[in-house]
């Protein structure tokens, strides 16, 4: 049976669920209110245990469950600021229900991401990731592989085992264009504005939850949001002492160990975390090995309307590199190739992270959100070149009598030295009735040191030996302002308007070709609408409407003359979706559009410095349709899947081939995007067989990429499907409470795959000819371990 079959058979049997199960609900129905002791509480969560079913209570604090199967329930109420409640009900039920909440004895942490994170009345896409998902999952691996199950998420490992390296798409966006943000903060590198998620091992393990954003998404602070945000959240206050052991291991000779444990509330406000963590592994390529560490200490302050908390946490990574990837003409011999063999061939670099957080309640309708953060970074990657150029590292050539030697063999170190410093606020009011709002934003100020050295190498001065040196600075401000209005106890609608200023040195070149320092100055405007509807307690309808820009990135301007240089991209998004709910079946169908003006892409061009930059591209878009769906099939059986199906095009583009006597151009119209397969789809079948037990067949399917803008199929990755299973076993002694053993066999069916690639095209004899390498991902592997919670 093929892939593409198993896959199809499986959509047909999820079809069959969300159309045949909701018709075993009888008409039953419960209904209520939540208040505290001043009033009612508008938009608290009820949910009911053991069903699907779930909702918030609209402007008066009413609640209202159709559909239900008579039973017992076990309620959950919850509400930030105050203490969640659990009640047992009993369906039928002869009136309705009043729940009174009460406000907690200290402020939560959750307070601090209100502002930059999506909820129910926001009418955009997104995907919440809790601490407990994440448990699941979290056996050493980098996070974007924990987030590899949710919707429109493409990962990939350079050392094909999840370790190290490792990248993430949402919607075809690469990482350049994915906003984080940790705690409200910015992470995104200033310059490259990516994200690099080895500098920070095992930094799941301090996670308390994670909301991933499609689109636009709402207004949040540091990098421009222009594929998706990601917005993560450390370790919520925990009241009660605790301490957690985990240790695992496996294949390619991973291994991992972490230490936490937590004070809970002392004295009733005080509170200590801490986590250290060490990680290791020699990785699916050959010389691909890791040597992570990592530690995350966080102390706070807490009463009954404010908290302080600072965190400080470390990452320091030496990784050997595989970068390069396989070439396609060894691919098929030699899955785990790797062209570096000079020992010391590592990238090396710490980053230690000081966040300051605090919250205060100014009034019954106020809070003020401020944070103070710093971030350092330090190090190197080390390369041995073979026979290079003296004239690159401005070195004289070497004449010894008749003899002239312009090439030597040597050993270098590119370095980093980078600081990023700043603030964001939020002000966040709540009348406690129609209308809600946030105002709030950010200030950052970055500076980088980019230099290189001669380690060592014949004909070189005395070593190190300093053959460049670049510093470069950037200012990044923003403001934005939300506001949420229920119009009718059905209608909801938000507007969201944000001003972003960027200013960046940087050393480039000017039009004489000579590098001098020079500056650039953004102003962007990024607006956002939507409306969201009720039709009943069941099923939500939303649309909106959001734009985003985003500057060009550090090459982009150091590889170019102000002549050449690109423009910012602009991003016009069109969302709008439905959500509905039944006692055993959850759906979500979410239609966007994003349209794009002066899209930046590689075309293959030489510029005016020599450099094959990336260019505008005046049209380009993504269009598809998102699905989400989680059904419970017994009660101890349940099946969560997501499908996103697309097109991403270009509408008119030329791409540059070199050749023999310079360079050669094509045209072509609606062309692929690179790396935007047209379908991607996930699936988790949870079964719990028996008391503790817990057995997963965790799924992921991705069509067919290409590797350039061309649509051309001898440059492309070829669709894979990947099976992994999981068993959970988890019990509670008396010494302890809670032991888990987790066993994943990760690719079970043992799929040879690629999952990422590169490709450089070029005219032969009037052909067009490829140089291919992909990043082949592990096969049959597996990972075990132990979590012991005190």
């Amino acid at each position: 049976m093929t892939n593409a079959t198993t896959y199809r058979i499986a959509a047909t049997l999820l079809l069959w669920s969300l159309f045949h199960l909701p018709t075993w609900a009888q008409s039953l129905t419960l209904s209520g209110t939540v208040r505290d002791a001043d009033g009612t509480l508008p938009g608290a969560a009820i949910t009911l245990d053991g069903s699907l079913k779930g909702t918030n209570t609209d402007a008066s604090g009413a609640f209202r469950l159709t559909n239900l199967r008579p039973g017992t329930y076990q309620l959950h109420a919850s509400l930030v600021g105050y203490l969640p409640i659990d009640q047992p009900v009993v369906v039928p039920i002869s009136e309705p229900l009043t729940l009174t909440l009460r406000r907690s004895e200290v402020v939560m942490d959750e307070v601090v991401v209100l502002a930059t994170r999506a909820n129910e009345k926001s009418a955009i896409a997104y995907t919440d990731v809790t601490k407990r998902d994440l448990v699941k999952l979290n056996l050493g691996q980098d996070l974007p592989l924990l987030l590899n199950f949710t919707p429109s998420v493409v990962t990939t490992s350079d050392a094909g085992a999840g370790v190290g390296y490792t990248g993430i798409r949402i919607r075809g966006s690469d990482a350049t264009r994915v906003n984080v943000t940790l705690n409200g903060i910015p992470y995104n590198d200033a310059e490259s504005q990516g994200t690099y998620w080895v500098n920070m091992p095992d930094f799941a393990s301090s996670v308390n939850s994670v909301q991933i954003q499609r689109g636009v998404g709402t207004s949040t602070n540091g990098a421009g949001a222009f594929g998706a945000s990601v917005n993560v959240q450390t370790n919520a206050l925990q009241k009660e002492p605790y301490a957690e052991v985990n240790l695992s291991g496996g294949s390619f000779n991973t291994r991992r160990a972490t230490v936490q444990a937590g004070t809970g509330l002392m004295s009733g406000h005080f509170v200590v975390d801490a986590r250290l963590s060490k990680i290791a592994s020699d990785g699916y390529i050959e010389r691909a090995a890791s040597d992570l560490k990592s530690f995350y200490v966080s102390g706070g302050y807490y009463n009954q309307k404010s908290f302080v908390r600072l965190n400080v946490f470390s990452g320091q990574e030496k990784t050997y590199q595989a970068w390069n990837g396989v070439p396609e003409d060894i691919l098929a011999t030699n899955r785990r190739y790797n062209e570096f063999t000079y020992p010391n061939q590592t990238d090396n670099y710490q980053q230690d992270q000081y966040q300051l957080i605090t919250s205060t309640e100014l009034s019954r309708n106020w809070r003020a959100n401020v944070s103070l953060f710093y971030t350092k970074g330090r190090g190197y990657y080390e390369e041995f070149k073979e026979n290079d150029k003296l004239s690159k590292y401005g070195l004289p050539n070497v004449v010894i009598r008749d003899s002239v030697t312009t090439r030597t063999n040597l050993v270098r170190r590119r370095w980093l030295d980078n600081d990023f410093y700043g603030t964001v606020f939020s002000f966040d009011y709540d009348s406690k009735n129609r209308l809600t709002a946030n105002i709030g934003g950010g200030l950052n100020r970055y500076t980088g040191e980019h230099y290189g050295e001669v380690v060592s190498g014949q004909f070189v001065p005395a070593t190190p030996f300093r053959y460049y040196e670049d510093d470069a600075s950037k200012t990044d401000v923003n403001a934005y302002g939300k506001a949420f209005y229920q119009f009718t106890p059905k209608l909801n609608a938000f507007v969201d308007l944000q001003v972003r200023q960027v200013n960046y040195s940087f050393l480039g070149f000017n039009s004489q070709l000579k590098n001098v320092q020079q500056q650039a100055s953004l102003t962007f405007f990024n607006p956002k609408a939507g409306v969201t509807y009720t039709v009943n307690d069941r099923t939500t309808a939303y649309a909106s409407f959001g734009v985003g820009n985003k500057e060009p990135n550090r090459d982009d301007y150091t590889q170019s003359t102000p002549g050449s240089r690109p423009l910012p991209e602009t991003l016009y998004d069109w969302e709008a979706g439905v959500k509905t709910r039944t006692n055993r079946v959850a759906l979500s169908v979410n239609g966007y559009f994003m349209d794009y003006t002066n899209q930046l892409v590689l075309n293959g061009a030489i510029n005016d410095v020599g450099a094959f930059n990336r260019i505008n591209v005046p049209s380009s878009y993504r269009a598809g349709v998102e699905v989400e769906a989680t059904t419970l099939l017994t009660k101890t059986l349940r099946w969560s899947v997501n499908g996103t199906f697309s097109q991403n095009k270009i509408r008119n583009y030329t791409q540059f081939f070199d050749t023999d006597t310079g360079q050669d151009k094509r045209q072509f119209t609606q062309t692929d995007i690179a790396f935007s397969p047209n379908v991607v789809a996930g699936s988790q079948l949870l079964l719990t067989a028996v008391n503790g037990l817990e057995i997963g067949l965790l799924s992921k399917y991705v069509g067919r990429q290409f590797l350039d803008n061309t649509s051309s199929t001898d440059r492309k990755l070829n669709p894979y499907f990947v099976n992994d299973l999981r068993f959970i076993y988890t019990l509670k002694p008396t010494f302890a409470k809670e032991i888990a053993f987790t066993l994943l066999i990760n690719n079970l069916f043992n799929e040879l795959y690629e999952s990422n690639g590169y490709t450089y095209a070029y005219i032969s004899e009037g052909k067009v000819a490829s140089y291919n390498a992909y990043y082949p991902q592990a096969t049959r592997n597996f990972l075990a371990g132990v979590r012991v919670k005190f």
